[in-house]
């Protein structure tokens, strides 16, 4: 018996691998392989590149010392949310690749639940990568709205060095703790 879930905030829930009787071929995984190739194919139609973007060297590096969020700054966010963005959507395609060349053909039982497991952490590695491309166009839309660096919470300068480590962070440091606090009280009550 197979466990095989869509919904519509996450496309795939995979059960434990050791409850799979055959290799995800059926109509779900087919459905989820249309899925897959429609959301690369919309990925790389918005991944295209603004012609009138500022030109920096490979060694830019932004530093304290210049204006919060110069136009040299947004262009070096700017060009590593789009390169982390085009990383991803390279390794969906050899993930779509992979599950096109068929299910698995493994004769021994050990080795099939072996390797659909592989198969099913790949797939919800994709998935949190889906959900990742959707942070980072947000924050590409924030660049473009001059919103970008700035907390969404309390207004203030996000550290060059937060960005640098999460450029699709959206709160500082302070902030985002205070935020994981009021979480964690609110689910132990």
């Amino acid at each position: 018996q197979r466990f095989c879930f869509l919904f519509p905030e996450s496309p795939l829930v995979i059960g434990p691998p050791y409850m799979w009787s055959s290799p995800p071929d059926s109509a779900r995984a087919r459905c989820l392989e249309s899925m897959l190739a429609s959301s690369v194919k919309k990925a790389s139609a918005k991944n295209s590149t603004n012609g009138a973007d500022l030109v920096l060297s490979e060694d830019y590096e932004p530093s304290e010392d210049e204006e919060f969020m110069n136009d040299r700054q947004l262009a070096y966010f700017k060009r590593a949310l789009k390169k982390w963005k085009q990383e991803i959507i390279d390794e969906s395609k050899e993930t779509l690749a992979h599950l096109q060349d068929g299910p698995i053909q493994e004769a021994d039982l050990n080795d099939r639940a072996s390797s659909e497991t592989d198969w099913g952490l790949e797939l919800r590695t994709r998935d949190r990568q889906r959900k990742l491309t959707s942070k980072i166009d947000a924050a590409l839309r924030r660049i473009e709205d001059g919103e970008y660096g700035y907390c969404q919470v309390t207004g203030e300068p996000i550290s060059l060095d937060r960005l640098k480590a999460r450029p699709i962070a959206t709160m500082t440091v302070e902030a985002q703790e205070a935020h994981e606090r009021n979480e964690k009280i609110s689910r132990d009550q």
